[in-house]
């Protein structure tokens, strides 16, 4: 039989140790230390083993645990620790062999049960370290959200969003201790939460009301989503980009000259894993370009203020890359040494001169050219007639 390991995390619920398993109260008798949040000890009532208060920010707390291995150790947790809780941390800093986790019921499996919600068909969303925006590629008419907020005032911040975004018909149940003896549910809409003070730890659960524009879940979303100076990838041709970049899981994209940001930020919303990299050199466009990430939930999203190549140095390398401003032979010599076999590398040219310069490297080392030629119906006299955009040049390319 495997040897115990010294260190154990255990989830604990706002009941206390009483809806804890056996072998979580076997760990807790036997345990020389028990380190967590002073929320959690307090909880936990009179045990003999010594207590250490895990401290603020988080990070702060691995090196006193690393110093005390040798010891039996407890780390107490919310609820199930691996639910975007301390489990992934630690499991991270530790050795497979030298942690085992005991969980407790989430908070978010709570909630689903007493408004039987089926938890398969909820977005489940940890906001206690995250900004609000995050919410919003999942705001759309009938969908239901369960989120985690860091304290009773982010009520009030979070009902004011969904209002000012035009979702303040959204039904909102407040969660407050779940599974403790304070627990209280409070219901409300979002437009109409009265001023009561809740407290930590909460939950809120949303079922999405209201005339609030939805972000559309396909590549290519309205323009009128971003603010820009006119330094846009159009929404026809940034669906044709994003189709070409292909993005997958947990991938990282530069996007460089990153102009509004557009074309950055949908390769974020394609995915929760996916990030992205805007390379922007003028400050005014940078900061639109954070401006529009934020508002949009795309906060994974990292702008650095400068111009390609120089501006590439010390960056994670990415999977994909897009070229929509700043292209020159400089920069896709650069790129072709830099990257590693395997890049997916797409650049979009206007002028003759661009053009001429993707046909030279595309006959280098390949990859595809499409031009890209589209119209619009514009008032003609009294008519209506077409009226052509100036044609866009796409090499895709896999370096």
């Amino acid at each position: 039989m495997a040897e115990t390991p010294w260190l154990t995390i255990i989830g604990l619920g706002e009941d206390g140790p009483e809806g804890l398993s056996g072998a979580s109260r076997d760990a807790l008798r036997q345990a020389q230390v028990v380190m967590g949040p002073a929320r959690h000890l307090a909880l936990l009532g009179e045990v003999p083993a010594r207590r250490i208060d895990w401290p603020v920010p988080f990070a702060d707390g691995l090196p006193i645990l690393h110093g005390l291995r040798g010891q039996r150790v407890v780390v107490l947790a919310s609820g199930d620790p691996f639910c975007h809780g301390a489990g992934r941390v630690i499991a991270r800093e530790f050795a497979a062999g030298e942690w085992r986790s005991l969980p407790g019921i989430s908070t978010f499996s709570l909630a689903a049960n007493r408004l039987g919600w089926p938890l398969d068909s909820v977005e489940c969303l940890a906001l206690h370290a995250a900004p609000l925006t995050r919410l919003r590629p999942h705001l759309a008419e009938g969908q239901r959200i369960i989120v985690l907020l860091r304290d009773g005032a982010a009520v009030a911040e979070l009902a004011r969003f969904l209002h000012e975004l035009g979702f303040g018909d959204s039904r909102l149940w407040v969660l407050e201790a779940l599974g403790g003896s304070r627990e209280r549910i409070t219901e409300a809409l979002a437009q109409a939460l009265p001023p009561t003070e809740f407290s930590h730890p909460v939950a809120v659960a949303i079922a999405v009301a209201g005339k609030g524009l939805a972000l559309p879940r396909s590549s290519g979303i309205g323009d009128g989503f971003f603010d820009s100076d006119g330094q846009i990838t159009k929404r026809p041709i940034r669906a044709l980009a994003l189709s070409a970049l292909a993005p997958r899981a947990g991938e990282l994209l530069w996007d460089i000259g990153g102009g509004s940001g557009s074309v950055g930020i949908e390769w974020c919303l394609t995915h929760p894993a996916c990030q992205a990299i805007s390379i922007e050199p003028r400050a005014d466009r940078a900061a639109r370009i954070r401006t529009n990430a934020d508002r949009l939930g795309a906060d994974r999203l990292q702008v650095i203020d400068g111009a390609a190549p120089g501006a590439l140095d010390g960056l994670p390398l990415p999977q994909a890359v897009f070229i929509g401003g700043g292209l020159s032979d400089a920069l896709l010599t650069d790129l072709s040494a830099r990257l590693p076999a395997g890049t997916r590398l797409v650049a979009h040219a206007v002028t003759l001169e661009s053009e001429a310069l993707l046909t030279e490297w595309s006959a280098r080392i390949g990859g595809d050219l499409m031009r890209i030629a589209l119209s619009r119906i514009t008032p003609l006299g009294r008519k209506r007639g077409w009226t052509a955009a100036y044609p866009v040049t796409q090499w895709r390319v896999v370096l």
